[in-house]
């Protein structure tokens, strides 16, 4: 463990307790840092509590062929990832990459789909990965209890999925065992750059450390001008339904419905423009069930146990910020609304990184000085 930076009691201080700051902070003690995490605790709104856990490569990065490849990157990554957690701490994070579908309900659907696949590709810089369009037939041979009104998907090798609530617990027991000092109900109130590092003054009292990196989801979008940053994020809503355990039956994950490792199936098909309301809408909740029959139609015959509402982090864009300030140097933001996917990247790319002192050229296009070019007539 390295001695604290001057200015510090700690290298680091990581605010934000959801996965993304979890994962940072896991790969900042990897990197010898001594790391303070500041969770806002419970009454956190805590979208990585409502997450679907893919692990999704597949259609993403149309409009930035950087997030293609950042995320293909993460995928890559994901099963060592894994692996280094379960070494470490014991616990599973059940990652499986059987690679994923996205079925698709009506022939304009499913060419539209194949359009968007073709123009992701064709863009310049982009780093191809392998995916398939497929009819109904042949998509029949892999997702045999697909229902009559299913036409036809894509398929993408990379994909995957985990149980992101243990993946949470066990990032969470990683850290603990690296040596970070976690720190819920610490909400942070104000942070001044001051003396080659930055004091925050939070519920639980003031902390000092020679970074600071931004990971509070939504929380970023107030924090983020106090360090000369920007992270303009909304939220947005989405239902997920649970139902009881059933026998495997979907060995695949699909971008709507897949069945967990515990045996019991998640459904999300919902995006709800509705500020930080996180009521259930009874009518949502039937509307994606109903889809999600059209896609497997043994679903209609198993009980919910489970239903609620999450809120996305998004961006204008879509993409993710990652940016060092330039006014207050050492300052971080990193905000997406992949947490799951994105988790072995910011564990094992992005947080030695930081540790190291600056990103590089590589994560230009990820600055959110990109909402602020003038667009052209």
């Amino acid at each position: 463990m390295t001695q604290p930076s001057r200015g510090g009691e700690y290298d680091v201080a990581v605010i934000g307790g959801g996965l993304v700051g979890s994962a940072l902070a896991w790969g900042l003690a990897r990197s010898g840092q001594k790391v303070a995490m500041l969770d806002e605790g419970d009454i956190a709104v805590r979208p990585s509590r409502g997450n679907f856990a893919l692990v999704w490569v597949q259609g993403k990065g149309l409009g930035m062929a950087e997030y293609a490849g950042w995320t293909k990157q993460s995928s890559d990554d994901w099963s060592g990832f894994a692996d280094l957690l379960r070494e470490q701490t014991g616990l599973d994070v059940a990652y499986r990459r059987p690679g994923g579908f996205m079925p698709m309900l009506s022939e304009e659907e499913l060419q539209a789909r194949a359009n968007t696949m073709m123009r992701l590709h064709n863009q310049p810089d982009m780093i191809p990965y392998p995916y398939e369009v497929m009819d109904r037939e042949t998509l029949r041979k892999e997702l045999p209890f697909i229902g009559p009104d299913v036409v036809g998907g894509t398929y993408c090798p990379l994909d995957g999925h985990c149980n992101s609530l243990r993946l949470l617990r066990t990032l969470h027991k990683g850290i603990g065992m690296l040596g970070v000092d976690y720190r819920p109900n610490h909400r942070v109130e104000s942070i001044e750059h001051r003396d080659g590092g930055f004091r925050m003054t939070t519920a639980g009292g003031e902390i000092r450390a020679g970074k600071v990196v931004l990971a509070a989801g939504h929380d970023s979008a107030r924090l983020a001008p106090m360090v000369g940053l920007s992270a303009p994020v909304r939220p947005q809503r989405g239902h997920v339904i649970v139902t009881e355990k059933t026998a495997p039956f979907l060995h695949h994950p699909t971008v709507y419905v897949r069945q967990t490792d515990e045996g019991g199936v998640m459904i999300g098909d919902s995006f709800e423009e509705t500020g930080f309301d996180t009521t259930l809408q009874p009518g949502i909740s039937s509307a994606i069930a109903q889809r999600a029959i059209r896609f497997f139609p043994l679903l209609g015959k198993l009980n919910v146990v489970r239903s609620w509402a999450a809120l996305r982090v998004l961006t204008p864009d879509g993409f993710p910020i990652y940016e060092e300030s330039k006014t207050a140097p050492g300052a971080f933001v990193a905000t997406c609304h992949s947490g799951v996917t994105l988790a072995a990247n910011h564990a094992l790319t992005l947080a030695p990184l930081i540790a190291a002192g600056g990103l590089g050229d590589r994560f230009a296009p990820f600055s959110a000085r990109r909402f602020h070019v003038p667009q052209a007539a």
